[in-house]
Parts: structure tokens; C-alpha cells; sequence
């Protein structure tokens, strides 16, 4: 309140305005509305849902397509990771990413097969090959980066023109890009199938035109080196360990019901020949006995020689008729040696007595039966040559008289029976140069690390449900503060009556009003707003307030005029 040059009091419009009945409960609704703002805030946060990854490492074409799918299917989401995540309510995650897959998205950033689709009338062929070809590589490397290291892929295929001359036609090539998962290498199966899969996909591209390369430009394609350097390739290698392993389980099975499990360790060492051989071989041996011969064939050929020709002295003589026989006068001639295989043939004629030979010729030919042998041995590749395995046993714990355990070697009939258990395990073959070597001592602990124990305000669960209480505790916290704290008693002063206060004296008051009578006003005042003492009556007040106006009415009739004009 102000006071003016004639002593009098000069009200404030703005406190006239809250001590009144309706300044009073406008300002009490008003705090009331904030406050329940404040307390539908708190509530708000605190009931504030998990949010969860709903897509991340998409394109930004991706994005904006998701983003709107969100908005018309009013699911609320926020951004992470720098804008490279969308995050939706944990209770809604799998029902939006559902619902957003069926209408294709995202799309991955390739365009495959759909772009044939938008397909302009008019287009050249050209175009046309074009538009192929970007659709086969981005459905190749959609294909691609459906496996589980590959964290995206991009195809590229130089197709040349096809030509109607042979020596003009050129393969097609390819090249694949990869970018892998962080510290998930491709392994030698995958790349290969990888490379028959765009050799597959392609019409005439063989899979030495293909080039696979990572993100980092190592050519995974090119296994020449590794094949050279050990001269077995991926599934050579894999073949060995399957037989390694294969043996060390058989011999840890057959050995662990023994020893007990944990003391027996076993490992294995094939030799195995790769290499594919195939031998045909013919073998003739002299006859048995010669009375056991087998007659094959036989063949006979004879010949003889032709008639003698005629004999005697030319001329008419010989033409004529032979005479009758007579007996020899002359003595006997001596006998001509005959050859053999000759024919003696006598030719009359003139009284003498000729012989001619006439040749002749005999061949047999027999075929006998030869022993022989035909051999054809075809030695496939992944046989055995040797193998070398070493089987370590823990010694075994015997419980002494005393009740203590104590290591104790194996007898050498136990350590001769683990021997041969190992050895039929494995399949020993001692022509084939195997070797076995079992040794029993005691195993040395690994000492435990001893990891400190971690309180229980520092367990990654607990801080969760730390945070989740506590989320809801300091809103609970909050709103009862500000309901009973605060609303609370605005309410009572809204319900309760105005307390009337003594006002100061109008301006329009009299002049002649001495300075006595203002100390009595002030006394008034001073009376009423003052607390009553205790064990006063309300019948004293009432004595008190009829002294009052009948000592000074005209004070009492200023205060009477000021509670009428509005200025309680």
C-alpha cells in the first residue's frame, strides 16, 4: 500500500485484486492447472515406454520410406545412433517390422527383377539389355548378402555382345564386392559358392572369370596360392581333421570310463595319400609240367610233286608202241639211291630201264595254351599311409589310510591294458608303419583366477532394475509431493471463506480526521490482524467492537464504507 502527501493510504490495485473473493480463486484454479500439468508430465515420463532397435544400416531411400510407413500406421519412433537405427516400443517391434517387410522394405539399396517393371513404351533395346543386366546384378547381390557374414555385396558383369563369328565370341566376367561383418572372415566354402553361385546365375561364365574381392581389397577368389603352398586344398584339409578327430574321440571314449573324466587326453596324426593311381599289368608264366599242356590248335600241311616227263630218244622211235617185255640180257644195273620222300617211277622204252624223283613236302604245326596274368588295380585317393597317435593318462587318486587323496602312477598292467584299448581304437596296423605312445603322469592344475566379487549395486541386472524403480519411485515421489503438498492446500483455500482484513482508510475521507483517530484505525487494524489470545470469546470481541463504535463512529463507518465498496 502507498501512502499519499495527506497521510492517507492509497490501495494496490494488483493486491486489491488478490485479496478479493474472485482474484483469490482465479489464482487458486490457476495454480491448481499447473500443478496438474506438472503431476501429468511426471506421470507421462515415468509410464514413458523401452524403445528398441526397430531397422538399422539402411540406405537413406530406405529411410524415408520407413519413416512414412511409421507415421501412417501411427507407431511412434525416434532416431540412434547418429540417425543410422530407427527405434520403435519394445511391445511393437515385431509387428511393425512384419508389417513393413510385407510391402517390401527396406529394399536393401539394390534394384533386382521389379525394375523390369516400370518399363517405358519406346524403350531401345539397348536400354532394354541395360535394365537386364541391373536387374540380374542386384538380384545376384541380394542372393549374396543373404549370407549370414556378408554385410552387403555388390555385383558388377561385363556381358559382351554376342557375335555369329567363333572366333570373335569373348566369356563373360564378373566381380563381387563384399563387405563383411566386423572380425567374421569368409571361409574358402563360401567363397566358392559364392563363385559358382554368379557363375550359375550367368549364361556361359565360367568361374575362373570371377573375381571376388573385400572390403579391405583382398582377392578371396584366387586359392592357386594357398593350393600351391601345401598342395591340399580346403576339403583335403577338412578330410584330415574329421580322421584326426575321428580317432581321438574313439580312443578318449573307449579310455575315459577308466580313468575317470578330465585325465585322459589323446592327440592323432594322419598320414593320408591323396594321390590316385590305376596299374594294368600282363604276366605270362612258362608251362607246368610239359605233360599238363593244353593243346590249342593243330595244323597239317602236305605237299608232293608233280608227274615225271617223258624219256627215251627223241625222234619217230619213241612215238612207237612199246614192244612186249622181254628179260633182261645185260646184267643187273646198279640200284640208284632213291631220296626220301621220292617215287621211284621206271620208264620203259629202247631196251633200257630209266628212274626219275618226283619231291614232296609235310608240315604239322601245333598251338599249345601259355599261362598268363592281366591285372588292373585302381588305388583311390584319401587312403591311410600312417597314422601316430599320443595318449596321455593322469595319474589316478587313491584315498590313503589317513583319508587323504593321493596321486598314484598306474601299474604297468594297467598302463599295458590302456595300450591296447588305444590300439584297437584307433585301428593300429603295424605293416603299415602306425605308431602309438602312451604316457602316464600327473597333470599339472590350472590355477583358478580368482575374480573379484562384484556388489551387488554394481550387477548389470541390478542396475536395471535400480533405474526401472527408480524411474517410477521418483515419480510416484513427484506427484504426491505436488498432491499434497501443493494442490492440496490450494483446494482448502479455494473451499475455505475469505478472512476479512482490516482495509486502509478511503481517499475520500474526511480531513478533519485528527491523528488520534488514525491511531486508533491503526490500533484497529493492528487488533485484527493480530491473533486472537488464547481463551478469548467471541462475546468479548463482540463488547469490544460496540465500544469501539460508540467511542469513534466514524472510524467504524470508514470501515464499514470499505468493506462495501470491495476492499476487504
Amino acid at each position: 500500500m502507498a501512502v499519499g502527501a495527506d497521510g492517507s493510504v492509497i490501495p494496490n490495485p494488483l493486491i486489491s485484486f488478490g485479496e478479493s473473493q474472485g482474484g483469490r480463486n482465479l489464482l487458486l484454479m490457476l495454480g491448481a492447472a499447473i500443478v496438474l500439468a506438472v503431476m501429468a508430465g511426471v506421470w507421462m515420463w515415468s509410464q514413458q515406454p523401452e524403445y528398441r532397435v526397430l531397422f538399422s544400416n539402411f540406405s537413406d531411400r530406405d529411410g524415408g520410406a520407413i519413416v512414412t510407413q511409421l507415421q501412417q500406421m501411427n507407431v511412434p519412433y525416434k532416431f540412434a545412433e547418429g540417425g543410422g537405427a530407427i527405434m520403435v516400443p519394445a511391445e511393437q517391434v515385431h509387428d511393425t517390422r512384419l508389417r513393413i517387410a510385407a510391402m517390401g522394405l527396406p529394399k536393401g539399396g539394390n534394384v533386382g527383377f521389379e525394375l523390369m517393371e516400370n518399363q517405358k513404351l519406346g524403350v531401345s533395346q539397348f536400354l532394354e539389355q541395360v535394365n537386364f543386366q541391373r536387374a540380374l546384378e542386384g538380384e545376384l547381390a541380394r542372393s549374396i548378402q543373404s549370407i549370414g557374414v556378408v554385410e552387403s555385396a555388390r555385383v558388377h558383369l561385363a556381358m559382351p555382345k554376342a557375335s555369329v563369328f567363333v572366333r570373335d565370341q569373348q566369356k563373360p566376367t564378373a566381380s563381387v564386392v563384399l563387405n563383411l561383418q566386423t572380425g567374421r572372415p569368409l571361409s574358402e566354402q563360401q567363397v566358392s559358392a559364392i563363385v559358382h553361385l554368379v557363375a550359375s546365375s550367368v549364361p556361359e561364365l565360367p568361374p575362373g572369370n570371377i573375381s571376388v574381392i573385400d572390403q579391405n581389397g583382398n582377392l578371396l577368389s584366387d586359392t592357386s596360392k594357398a593350393a600351391k603352398a601345401n598342395g591340399l586344398d580346403p576339403t583335403q584339409l577338412k578330410y584330415v581333421q574329421e580322421i584326426q578327430q575321428n580317432i581321438v574321440r574313439r580312443i578318449e571314449s573307449i579310455i575315459t570310463p577308466i580313468v575317470g573324466p578330465n585325465n585322459v587326453r589323446a592327440e592323432a596324426t594322419a598320414d593320408i595319400d591323396f594321390s590316385t593311381s590305376e596299374q594294368a599289368a600282363e604276366t605270362y608264366k612258362p608251362n607246368s609240367p610239359p605233360n599238363q599242356s593244353t593243346m590249342r590248335s593243330q595244323q597239317t600241311s602236305e605237299s608232293q610233286g608233280s608227274n615225271p616227263g617223258a624219256g627215251g630218244v627223241p625222234g619217230a622211235l619213241s612215238n612207237q608202241p612199246s614192244a612186249n617185255a622181254t628179260a633182261p640180257i645185260n646184267p643187273a644195273a646198279p640200284a640208284v639211291p632213291v631220296t626220301p620222300g621220292a617215287t621211284t617211277v621206271a620208264t620203259p622204252g629202247a631196251g633200257a630201264t630209266a628212274t626219275t624223283t618226283t619231291p614232296s613236302q609235310k608240315e604239322l604245326t601245333v598251338n599249345y595254351e601259355v599261362d598268363k596274368t592281366v591285372r588292373y588295380v585302381q588305388q583311390p585317393m584319401g587312403g591311410v599311409k600312417r597314422i601316430s597317435v599320443a595318449v596321455v593318462v593322469n595319474f589316478k587318486q587313491v584315498v590313503d589310510k589317513t583319508g587323504n587323496v593321493v596321486a598314484t602312477a598306474l601299474t604297468e598292467a594297467e598302463r599295458l591294458q590302456i595300450t591296447d584299448l588305444a590300439k584297437e581304437a584307433m585301428g593300429f596296423n603295424k605293416d603299415r608303419g602306425d605308431t602309438l605312445n602312451v604316457v602316464n603322469t600327473a597333470f599339472a592344475g590350472v590355477p583358478k583366477e580368482i575374480f573379484p566379487e562384484v556388489p551387488i549395486w554394481k550387477k548389470p541386472e541390478m542396475i536395471q532394475l535400480a533405474k526401472e524403480f527408480g524411474k517410477y519411485a521418483v515419480g510416484g515421489i513427484v506427484l504426491l509431493y505436488l498432491f499434497f503438498g501443493v494442490l492440496r492446500p490450494m483446494l482448502k483455500k479455494f473451499n475455505t471463506p475469505a478472512k476479512k482484513i482490516n482495509t486502509v482508510v478511503d481517499d475520500e475521507s474526511d480531513e478533519s480526521e485528527t491523528p488520534e483517530m488514525n491511531a486508533a484505525l491503526n490500533a484497529e487494524q493492528a487488533d485484527e490482524v493480530a491473533p486472537e489470545p488464547a481463551g478469548q470469546s467471541y462475546q468479548q470481541n463482540l463488547d469490544l467492537a460496540k465500544q469501539l463504535a460508540k467511542d469513534d463512529p466514524k472510524v467504524v463507518a470508514n470501515i464499514v464504507k470499505n468493506w462495501v465498496s470491495g476492499n476487504e
